[in-house]
């Protein structure tokens, strides 16, 4: 892929599978040796763990992913995100207020094949959580 197919790849993926939850099409964007380097312990880092945590996210939050900046070549992409959410479910024991939090950080992915081999993320959840504790909105 060029860079600027490589660009439109990962918005769609955030798109497509991030914000409408479609993870019916995880084969068409993550490479059959995919590894997610930010889930959390308890799941396995690879396409399955990344369903269960989106899955646990849509639970517990109603939410869209904006991408603020990327920076892409042929094979990498970083993006600066904004994470919109509206808190509908049971979070870490915090329970669903209908607050309206957000959050941002970064995503980087790595290609090979065509497809995304590698993702890392910092996301500042933090931020977050101290939002739905304080039950503050932003």
């Amino acid at each position: 892929m060029n860079t600027d197919q490589t660009r439109k790849f990962i918005t769609d993926f955030i798109e497509e599978v991030w914000n409408q939850q479609q993870t019916d099409k995880l084969g068409e964007y993550l490479h059959s040796a995919y590894i997610d380097h930010s889930l959390p312990a308890y799941l396995t880092p690879d396409h399955l763990g990344l369903i269960k945590w989106i899955q646990a996210l849509s639970r517990s939050f109603s939410h869209q992913t904006i991408i603020e900046d990327q920076v892409t070549e042929e094979n990498k992409s970083i993006v600066k995100i904004q994470m919109r959410m509206i808190h509908i479910g049971e979070w870490r024991g915090i329970q669903p207020q209908g607050a309206q939090v957000s959050t941002g950080g970064y995503r980087f992915y790595r290609l090979a094949d065509g497809k995304i081999r590698e993702h890392w993320a910092e996301i500042n959840g933090a931020v977050l959580e101290n939002q739905l504790t304080r039950g503050r909105t932003s």
